[in-house]
Formats: C-alpha cells, sequence, structure tokens
C-alpha cells in the first residue's frame, strides 16, 4: 500500500548537498563494515579479478542500503537528519522498480555531478537529473 506524504516544498540546494555529504559519511562506515568481512575472505585471489569482483561487491551492498531505505519510509538515515523524503511524482512511496533506476542512473550520472547540478536549475520542480528520469522527487517534509 502507498503512503501519501505531506511536504512543504522543495529542497534548497545547500540542505541536498549537505545530506548527500552526510550519506557519504555514512556509506563510509557501511563500505568499512562491508570491507571487514571481504577482504580476509578474498584478498589471497589474483589481483586481476580481485578487484572488479571487489568494486561490483561495494556497489551492490551501496545499492543495498539506498534501495532499502528509500523503499521502506523514503528516507536514508541523512535524509532525516534534513528532513528530506524522496516521493513519485504523485507524492506517493517510490517503488523498488523506481528505487533500483534512481540508484543506478545516480551512479551513472553523479560522475558529471556539473550536468545534474546544472539540470537542478533548469528542472521545474528544481530535482536532478536521475530524479526526474526515475521518475521520482526529493521533497522536504
Amino acid at each position: 500500500m502507498q503512503d501519501s506524504v505531506t511536504s512543504s516544498g522543495i529542497p534548497k540546494l545547500w540542505q541536498r548537498l549537505l545530506c548527500l555529504l552526510y550519506d557519504f559519511l555514512l556509506l563510509f562506515a557501511v563500505i568499512f563494515m562491508a570491507s571487514l568481512v571481504f577482504v580476509p575472505l578474498f584478498s589471497s585471489i589474483d589481483p586481476l579479478y580481485f578487484k572488479p569482483f571487489y568494486q561490483f561487491y561495494l556497489l551492490t551492498i551501496m545499492g543495498v542500503y539506498f534501495i532499502w531505505f528509500w523503499t521502506h519510509g523514503g528516507q536514508t538515515l541523512a535524509m532525516q537528519t534534513w528532513k528530506l523524503r524522496i516521493v513519485d511524482s504523485k507524492g506517493q512511496s517510490i517503488t523498488k522498480k523506481q528505487a533500483i533506476t534512481r540508484y543506478l542512473l545516480a551512479l551513472v550520472l553523479y560522475p558529471f555531478f556539473f550536468i545534474t547540478l546544472i539540470w537542478m536549475f533548469f528542472d521545474r520542480d528544481r530535482q536532478f537529473l536521475h530524479d526526474r528520469i526515475a521518475g521520482t522527487k526529493v521533497i522536504k517534509l
């Protein structure tokens, strides 16, 4: 069942950037813990195979982190702090498909951060490009 959300507006750029920084710090801890499990088990593997497998493992762990939080309440821990939430275009909770799409698009678009940032200034709802494509939006509670 989808939850309807009451928003109080569009978050400011500085709020989204600080939330992004806080999420990065939290994600660093998650990656550290995931590495404590992975590296001792697989460090003896040939580095040619180890590095891509390890990178895929970490991208999967990060995806699970974000997708789980986005589909269970619409907020990561950082978003809860800054009172931001991810919803679909109708203000409902996002689906797992939307969360996966948003995550994969963010992976592709964040290395080109200025494209997403510039897009936000021209978007009518001040959303990043990956939100527009995925059919999601970040709102201020």
